[in-house]
């Protein structure tokens, strides 16, 4: 039987009218409303005990996303409760209503047309066999999705705090090194997972072998980590290196799974905030630090980050169930032949206990990872993480509204949406 949380969420999602990002961010205008500002969410009392001021009473920690949890439950990265109306002070009170649909990808275009070829730059090295694995991912064919959001936060923060959008030398640097942070992760997790495909062509541990594509990962990260020293400030130094314990980090908890239910969701949270949303969160920190020391911009810019990090791979979970069976006739279901239990399982797990045992012995026996997908797709888990995926959404453009208008600005919210509607 569902337990009362996933009822109450079940009922947020079929029995509301759906609201686009858009017409959500519209709706806020001038009025004080709850963090999540949605008709489904408005039903939803909030709790009047003594010190839980602004805490949706029904919906567990372990599904908000962490700028609604408290700081005892996810202690290092995540703020304060936030109270129900947005904040003021040195930023926007109000959400903005004047927005423009500016394509991220055509604006930010301008800062990320030579990216690649500065990135090889920095990877340049004698030994040909070392060069030919640093260029291999970095052939400018890769979307360059972390870069694009740095950019657009960087112009974004210095038009909000200066007035101008002109991109600073060290702010470019930063989406240079969060594009290869990324890209030696992939290489490390290809090794982990063993996997033989990544952007469409073999992997580097497939064509050179496992001892040569950790190698070179880590030649990616060393040299990350000099383009960092050589921005020349501490407190940029201090948060992008957070970013790597983070990762490692979330590998490990990735290898582990949790006995009780109720643990599991928070520990697929912070696994994905680990593994994805650091990256970005603390990208968008780095460039704002250099602009301004406000701490409540810095928060903006975090936060964005982070939920939206975090919508993204919650996407990217519910692919791994819907992408192969649109694209390829068959599901993919790449998660579950790595014993991993994604939002999708851990939600169908509510409906479907039997999927108790497969997730502790991580679909390691025979037939596991079809009975999985058959309770996946007999359930809703698909749709809840959707929906879950979207209030992260709604949290960012909350974020990312307070600062003043520009047409990065634009071009982030806009981003969000791109997020929640893409297919592959």
């Amino acid at each position: 039987m569902a337990c009362p949380w996933l009822r109450q969420c079940r009922r947020w999602s079929t029995n509301c009218t759906s609201r686009s990002l858009l017409e959500t961010l519209r709706h806020f205008n001038g009025r004080s409303v709850p963090t999540f500002s949605t008709a489904c969410l408005r039903r939803t009392s909030w709790s009047s005990r003594p010190g839980s001021e602004g805490q949706l009473s029904a919906l567990p920690t372990q599904m908000l996303p962490k700028t609604l949890i408290s700081t005892t439950s996810l202690p290092r990265h995540t703020s304060q409760l936030l109270n129900p109306t947005l904040q003021s002070c040195c930023c926007r009170q109000n959400v903005h209503t004047d927005v423009k649909l500016q394509d991220p990808f055509t604006l930010a275009q301008k800062d990320l047309t030579n990216l690649y070829d500065d990135i090889r730059k920095e990877l340049f090295v004698s030994r040909d066999e070392l060069k030919s694995l640093c260029d291999y991912y970095f052939d400018g064919k890769g979307k360059a999705i972390r870069p694009m959001i740095v950019v657009l936060m960087a112009r974004a923060l210095n038009a909000h705090s200066n007035g101008s959008g002109d991109l600073l030398p060290g702010q470019r640097t930063i989406a240079m090194i969060a594009e290869m942070i990324h890209t030696a992760s992939l290489v490390h997790d290809d090794v982990i997972d063993g996997s033989d495909r990544r952007r469409g062509k073999r992997t580097i541990n497939e064509v050179w072998g496992e001892k040569k594509a950790i190698l070179a990962g880590d030649f990616i990260l060393s040299t990350a980590s000099m383009a960092m020293a050589r921005i020349g400030d501490n407190t940029v130094v201090k948060v992008m290196s957070q970013v790597m314990e983070d990762l490692v980090r979330g590998e490990f908890m990735q290898l582990g799974s949790k006995e009780h239910e109720n643990e599991r969701f928070k520990h697929y949270l912070e696994k994905t905030f680990k593994k994805t949303a650091s990256l970005i969160a603390n990208s968008c920190k780095a460039v704002c630090v250099q602009v301004t020391t406000d701490p409540k911009v810095h928060e903006i810019a975090y936060k964005y980050g982070e939920n939206v990090g975090i919508a993204f791979q919650l996407v990217d979970d519910v692919l791994d169930f819907t992408s192969g069976a649109s694209h390829l006739g068959k599901p993919s279901a790449a998660d579950l032949k790595l014993g991993l239990a994604t939002g999708p399982v851990l939600f169908a797990c509510q409906q479907f206990p039997e999927l108790h045992a497969l997730i502790m012995r991580r679909f390691s026996s025979k037939g596991d990872i079809d009975q999985a997908w058959q309770y996946v797709l007999q359930s809703d888990g698909v749709e809840q993480t959707k929906y879950l995926a979207e209030r992260y959404c709604q949290e960012a453009i909350r974020q990312i509204s307070k600062l003043r208008p520009s047409a990065e600005r634009d071009a982030l919210i806009r981003l969000t949406e791109m997020v929640l509607t893409r297919d592959k």
